[in-house]
């Protein structure tokens, strides 16, 4: 079992940036793929950025790439997501996830990939 704790968010002006982190418990961080996932009033929750467990491969969605940048610290069992020129659809609730294993990179946009969840974070971007 791991426990996930986001934190960092909160309200910047369109433009502005923020930075997320994602604490995990235990002593297998380096084990596990993470990834964030985001939901906005209204809307299903949809995958944002992932990395695999040695940082080699990272993913994201189209509509970030370029702005956000997903990064881990093994050593800190921490994962962040750096998110640049934030724009008023950027606004969600922003998740980590944690997964045993991902079969391989199509899979880690899958929500079902992931088996562990935190509790989310608020980010408000305003125009």
């Amino acid at each position: 079992q791991v426990q996930l704790v986001e934190s960092g968010g909160g309200l910047v002006q369109a433009g502005g940036s923020l930075r997320l982190s994602c604490a995990a418990s235990g002593r297998t961080f380096s084990s596990y793929a993470m990834g964030w996932f985001r939901q906005a009033p209204g809307k299903e929750r949809e995958f944002v950025a992932a990395i695999s467990r040695s940082a080699i491969n990272t993913y994201y969605v189209g509509s970030v790439k370029g702005r956000f940048t997903i990064s881990r610290d093994n050593a800190k069992n921490t994962v962040y997501l750096q998110m640049n020129s934030l724009k008023p659809e950027d606004t969600a609730v922003y998740y980590c996830a944690a997964a045993n294993t991902v079969s391989g990179g199509r899979y880690y946009v899958r929500l079902s990939e992931y088996d562990y969840w935190g509790q989310g974070t608020q980010v408000t971007v305003s125009s």
